[in-house]
């Protein structure tokens, strides 16, 4: 295939632009590097780089010409960031992807494969979590995901693109770095490493669906891949894990002495996660298959190295 990938260069799209050139694929990707690394894709060779912004019309043209598969990754992610800045998130993910879809009609694009969020559910009536579940939104940032995939869904009505949005829970895995708007695993891993007390909101009895993103990779390849109606598809582990119990086996895997501590619970945050992935699995033979026990260790591992990078060109910088 023919790809690009908005976002490219960030921990998702970084993952994904690794398979794709591995499997031999034409690549191109676009990335404003805000919250992209352009040194996450120094060690792919063969794919085409553009620094630049979705929301500006003549780049994203650029990006899409001679392409028949985008991947749509970038956006402003996090709750906490579009509580912020409720504008800036909007105008990132719902006049950004607009843009994208544009240059792709346009463009011929066969086929646009689009990252969502679970974020959309709101709290939850009921678990597991079908794609048909009731939509609440509760923050910008759920808001503007939706919007995202209306839009999209939209294009593939109106102009015969075949679409797919694909709802992922909570990623995690190499070349995500620490943000505090981020994940909680990032955030509980770089604390840590830091020497610093994991810090949890509320009593951690709240639960997530943590999924490897060595298996979202997989689904935007299968999704990509298969011929199937438009539609929005879950991407997530199927299991659950209590946040209490993720402290405890992230402390449990830092060679050092850590605190765990609570906090009061933030505005916006769900109590309980997990998702049914039946539809993707029958739509494209989506199957997760990196464990948490498996995927968690490998995470601190890369973390851990990453952290002991940045510390020694901390020390070299300062002398």
């Amino acid at each position: 295939m023919k790809a690009l990938v908005t976002g490219g260069a960030g921990f998702i799209g970084s993952n994904l632009v690794k398979a794709l050139v591995a499997d031999g694929h034409d690549v191109r990707v676009l990335d404003n590097l805000q919250s992209g690394y352009r040194e996450n894709l120094s060690e792919i060779p063969g794919h085409m780089f553009i620094e630049g912004d979705i929301r500006d019309e003549r780049i994203v043209r650029e990006a899409m010409r001679s392409r028949n598969v985008v991947f749509h990754l970038a956006a402003s992610v996090g709750n906490k960031r579009s509580i912020d800045d409720p504008i800036g998130d909007s105008e990132v993910n719902v006049i950004g992807t607009l843009r994208v879809l544009e240059a792709a009609r346009a463009e011929g694009v066969r086929k646009v494969v689009a990252s969502s969020s679970a974020g959309i559910y709101g709290e939850l009536k009921h678990i597991p979590i079908r794609e048909d579940h009731p939509i609440d939104p509760l923050t910008p940032y759920a808001n503007s995901k939706l919007c995202m995939e209306k839009h999209c869904l939209a294009y593939g009505q109106i102009y015969g693109i075949e679409v797919a949005c694909l709802r992922y829970f909570n990623v995690y895995g190499p070349n995500q770095r620490f943000d505090a708007y981020g994940n909680v695993i990032p955030i509980f891993v770089f604390n840590a490493l830091d020497g610093r007390p994991i810090e949890i909101y509320g009593d951690g009895q709240q639960t997530r669906d943590f999924i490897n993103v060595k298996d979202v990779v997989q689904a935007n390849l299968l999704a990509a891949r298969a011929g199937v109606p438009s539609g929005a598809y879950n991407i997530a582990s199927g299991t659950q894990i209590e946040i209490g119990a993720l402290a405890e086996s992230i402390r449990a895997l830092i060679p050092r002495d850590v605190a765990i501590v609570h906090g009061a619970e933030r505005a916006g945050d769900v109590k309980d996660s997990l998702a049914d992935v039946s539809m993707a699995q029958r739509a494209f033979g989506f199957a997760p298959s990196v464990a948490m026990d498996t995927g968690l260790p490998e995470y601190v591992a890369w973390a851990t190295g990453f952290h002991q990078a940045s510390q020694a060109k901390r020390t070299e910088a300062a002398r």
